[in-house]
């Protein structure tokens, strides 16, 4: 699966990967509704590795309201191109912050579809190098303890976690408004599972929002995430 920060003065804790099969991307124009729809479930291996803008804003309307993401593509090309391609294709629409740690970070990046995660989990890319560092509001992916591993997940500081930077998580972006709308994220549960009572990440990959509205109803989420002028 990924990988994430664990605490803030402690080395990252590494979930098993999910080995599962790859599929490609395709479009289909809903029925009656003239409106395009992506299949998440197919990602274009090619289509997701091309170069995004070298900067862009993504509005996230979240369930305790809206905050912006500037992205730049000079802070971690690799990273950035990603996200971008996880922003363009919807991947993040309903996707829950499953682990929302007080004065560490809240993460996020795991759709709520099981067939869409078996088809990113291990669509990994490179590293990039650390540029910037993991101060309060930088946006960062996740990573597990191998080199390459990062894929879907990223965090948001909520402290100035330096220490991280040292371990190779390289900021992206960085929240530049509604930051309060970050701190009030559903925080309650904790650590997630082994380390934690709050939710298991193989799980979530396994059974997807189900799982997180049955056993985990609080936690708060992503209704929309988009690339806005």
């Amino acid at each position: 699966m990924s990988l994430l920060p664990v605490s803030r003065h402690r080395v990252v804790r590494v979930l098993v990967a999910v080995v599962l099969p790859l599929v490609l991307v395709s479009c289909q124009q809903e029925a009656g509704g003239g409106k395009a729809t992506t299949t998440l479930t197919r990602p274009d291996q090619g289509a997701i590795a091309t170069p995004a803008p070298d900067s862009f804003k993504v509005a996230f309307e979240s369930s305790k309201g809206r905050f912006t993401v500037m992205a730049h593509r000079d802070w971690a090309p690799r990273g950035v191109d990603r996200f971008y391609h996880l922003v363009e294709l919807g991947f993040f629409d309903d996707a829950r912050f499953f682990r929302v740690l007080r004065g560490f970070m809240a993460q996020f990046g795991m759709n709520g579809d099981p067939r869409v995660m078996s088809a990113w989990e291990q669509l990994t890319f490179p590293d990039d190098p650390v540029k910037q560092s993991n101060v309060r509001g930088m946006v960062t992916f996740a990573a597990g303890g191998a080199r390459n591993s990062r894929s879907t997940q990223l965090f948001i500081n909520y402290a100035n976690n330096r220490n991280l930077d040292g371990m190779g998580f390289a900021p992206i972006g960085q929240v530049m408004d509604g930051m309060s709308v970050v701190d009030s994220l559903y925080a309650e549960y904790g650590e997630g599972a082994p380390d934690g009572a709050g939710p298991s990440q193989e799980r979530i990959a396994a059974e997807g929002n189900a799982y997180l509205t049955k056993s985990f109803p609080k936690l708060d989420f992503i209704k929309t995430a988009r690339i806005v002028p």
